[in-house]
């Protein structure tokens, strides 16, 4: 009798703590538009979204001409059109983390990493985890990243994914082997190129 009562008590409490389990959230992914204005110039650009668990992966596509401007200004317009004409197959894609609670991602709980391995790795290595594959089938690696440090005042990381020998008016698919925080493979795919306003 005695028995009976443990094994009753210990399955109540087996179906309890299971049922206190927090259920795995499966991965979602939501498309939006981000804005870029600049020297009296907008640019309408894709951003697309993916969610696994607590975490958000942002990818939105560059326009081009919106980085020339900013770094060259709107004085010389023919040196513009002459750099964006010698750089018009680059592409750059700006790729954002964040932690659902705004927790600071980089520390070893998320990466399994100390803080100092995670900034290296964010700076240094994590342009072999992207690629870009174009419409026609070829993929292409990742040529460099920039990795804009904030200094934990903003609750995001944020990369700047740069890609060269693509077709101007080619749609790309940006691929992410999640090696930093575990999350698998992510695919982005960009059916259209940023749009001038």
């Amino acid at each position: 009798m005695i028995l009976k009562k443990k094994y009753i008590f210990f399955l109540i409490g087996l179906l309890l703590f299971l049922s206190c389990q927090k259920e795995k959230k499966e991965p979602t992914f939501t498309t939006e538009y981000k804005l870029y204005n600049l020297e009296r110039s907008g640019w309408k650009s894709k951003s697309v979204s993916h969610l696994f668990s607590d975490f958000e992966y942002k990818a939105t596509l560059v326009p081009l001409q919106y980085y020339i401007l900013k770094n060259e200004g709107s004085k010389d317009l023919q040196k513009v059109d002459s750099i964006y004409e010698s750089l018009k197959n680059e592409r750059i894609i700006e790729v954002e983390f964040q932690h659902q609670n705004k927790d600071d991602l980089l520390k070893g709980t998320y990466t399994n990493r100390d803080y100092e391995s995670s900034v290296k790795y964010m700076s240094f290595y994590i342009e072999k985890d992207f690629k870009a594959v174009t419409q026609k089938g070829d993929t292409v690696n990742c040529s460099g990243v920039t990795f804009e440090r904030n200094f934990k005042v903003a609750p995001f990381k944020r990369l700047l994914l740069h890609f060269g020998n693509i077709p101007e008016e080619e749609n790309i698919k940006l691929i992410y082997q999640d090696n930093l925080f575990g999350n698998g493979l992510m695919k982005f795919n960009f059916k259209e190129t940023p749009i001038k306003l």
